[in-house]
């Protein structure tokens, strides 16, 4: 079989860096941009108005003061930053650097300027909430959704509009219905317009027994960016912390005498412990015996210092760590005298502490330390239907998925696939209860009959989709890392990913659609040529030329 010859970049020959000035190197900026380029496609595929008015609905808006910062960069800068997986700091630099990627904010010309500071991400991550990223996923499924029908292609969750009388399906699609018109493209920065008003797949109230589509539902966690947990650790660390809040709030001649922390001698004893490659359980609980008398001593100290204010001279950061440090010696304190290695809500990191422990007994990690959550995915689109800090039964919210599905389509889904934990008998008879529309792809329970066995049973990689998805994300995306430090901007982060996700399937969607439109507008071109030329003298040949072949 004959190789396919790649075309490749051009090879120029070695030059010695002392002969190279910047003046002579060339440079393409006198040329048009790739219109094939990634940034350059995606730029038109984003509905930028949606996103960018529930930006500013979160922001606020007000004449005085300097102008804001263009929300289209703000929200553009965030999507380089997850699809690249590239810290804050980083994605200024890149922005900075790469005219693609201006050209994806909406920049008129290039710039070597930063567009903003790279601190600002924060802001813009608590801006951006969980639930306003969900939106703008339902928004991304009804534009998949127009870009398919535009192009000829129905999918199972295509919604069309409801009869009044009974028995109508939204299937059931007139002939003087016409087709969903194509998306506009704006003049000014190269973008689809999309409104409340002209999205093509609005949830309908047809009857509830209409039963369309495939769900698909998984669970997992996203760890976060924490060191390995231990108690010894736990305690070394919040001594040093307790250490650094005596520090600041002792004053001389509030005080007296400052009180001793032994933070040399505490030190000293945590790395001789800390350091040995192989610590026997009787040496582990003895440095964590001494490092609990430590810092239960510098606690008091602080208690004992604060009497001499009137309020708290802790700011909010010091305030989080003064509570913390207490929670954290309180919980440290039951399981060393209890001996055990289980508390409630047990505090794995100081610096964020609504970080929890989530047994998963996968053979790689058993126990991961991050946020636990449920993605469903519809026609290749995820949505991220619950996210929690403590770890819950997956299974227990299945009906959840299931009414979410109903709430953003009109109707309940045609078949379920989902893991074995979903597959309870109190979820079967929830399923049962809704109708006999849905159909839970899974194992029956007891002995199946024989014709019946393996109709409803999954086949291998039927779930395949989810499980790449979670690949995909913690592999490319960056899911299996979170490196925000708040709650709230680790949830804009995990929402961001499945946000890039949609983006990256809805330009994958719609390529294919921009192809069958070319080509079907060249059909059309050639037609009304060939009917053109037919009218001349001697035209007869043309049409016959082009004519349809039948056959009898």
């Amino acid at each position: 079989m004959r190789k396919e010859r790649k075309s490749r970049a051009f090879n120029p020959r070695y030059v010695s860096p002392c002969q190279g000035i910047l003046p002579g190197f060339e440079h393409p900026y006198d040329r048009e941009l790739d219109p094939s380029n990634r940034w350059v496609v995606l730029s038109h595929l984003i509905p930028w108005d949606a996103l960018c008015s529930k930006y500013l609905s979160q922001t606020g808006r007000s004449g005085a003061g300097r102008r804001p910062l263009n929300p289209r960069i703000a929200l553009g800068a965030l999507i380089i930053k997850y699809m690249l997986d590239l810290d804050d700091r980083e994605t200024v630099e890149q922005i900075s650097e790469n005219i693609y990627m201006q050209y994806f904010l909406g920049y008129p010309s290039f710039t070597s300027d930063k567009p903003f500071d790279a601190s600002l991400f924060v802001d813009i991550r608590k801006r951006l909430s969980m639930d306003n990223i969900n939106e703008i996923n339902e928004k991304i499924v009804q534009l998949k959704t127009r870009f398919e029908e535009s192009s000829g292609k129905q999918t199972e969750t295509s919604c069309r509009k409801v009869d009044g009388e009974k028995g109508d399906t939204p299937s059931e699609k007139s002939d003087n219905e016409e087709p969903a018109p194509v998306l506009p493209e704006n003049e000014t920065n190269g973008s689809n317009e999309i409104t409340d008003e002209n999205l093509p797949c609005q949830p309908s109230d047809g009857p509830a027994e209409i039963h369309k589509g495939r769900l698909l539902i998984d669970a997992t966690v996203c760890p976060q960016d924490i060191a390995y947990p231990t108690d010894l650790d736990l305690l070394s660390d919040a001594r040093e912390k307790s250490e650094q809040l005596i520090d600041i709030i002792y004053d001389r001649q509030l005080h007296g005498d400052k009180p001793r922390t032994y933070r040399r001698i505490a030190r000293k004893e945590y790395l001789h412990t800390a350091q040995k490659k192989k610590k026997s359980k009787k040496q582990i609980r003895s440095a964590i015996r001494k490092q609990l008398g430590y810092l239960c001593r510098n606690i008091r100290s602080l208690h004992h210092l604060l009497d001499a204010y009137p309020v708290l001279p802790f700011d909010r950061y010091e305030r989080k760590y003064f509570y913390v440090i207490q929670t954290l010696s309180d919980q440290q304190l039951t399981m060393f005298k209890t001996r055990t290695h289980t508390i409630e809500d047990r505090i794995v990191s100081i610096h964020q502490p609504h970080v929890r422990p989530i047994v998963r007994g996968k053979a790689k990690a058993a126990v991961e330390f991050g946020s636990k959550i449920q993605v469903a995915i519809i026609e290749g689109i995820s949505f991220l239907d619950k996210l929690s800090w403590d770890a819950f039964n997956e299974g227990s919210f299945l009906e959840e998925s299931v009414e979410k599905y109903r709430t953003r389509f009109g109707f309940y889904p045609r078949e379920l696939l989902a893991d074995k934990i979903y597959c309870t008998r109190t979820n079967r008879k929830i399923l049962k209860d809704k109708g006999s529309g849905i159909q839970l792809r899974a194992k029956p329970l007891g002995r199946p009959a024989a014709a019946s066995a393996l109709s409803i049973h999954v086949s291998p990689g039927e779930r395949n989709a989810i499980e790449g998805k979670f690949g995909q994300a913690k592999t490319a995306y960056g899911m299996n890392r979170i490196r925000a430090r708040l709650k709230i901007t680790s949830e804009s982060w995990i929402a961001g990913i499945i946000l890039v996700l949609n983006l990256v399937k809805l330009a994958g969607a719609v390529a294919p659609c921009f192809i069958m439109n070319i080509c079907r507008n060249f059909s059309a071109w050639m037609f009304g040529m060939v009917s053109e030329l037919s009218t001349m003298p001697g035209g007869d040949i043309y049409q016959r030329s082009f004519s349809p072949v039948t056959t009898a």
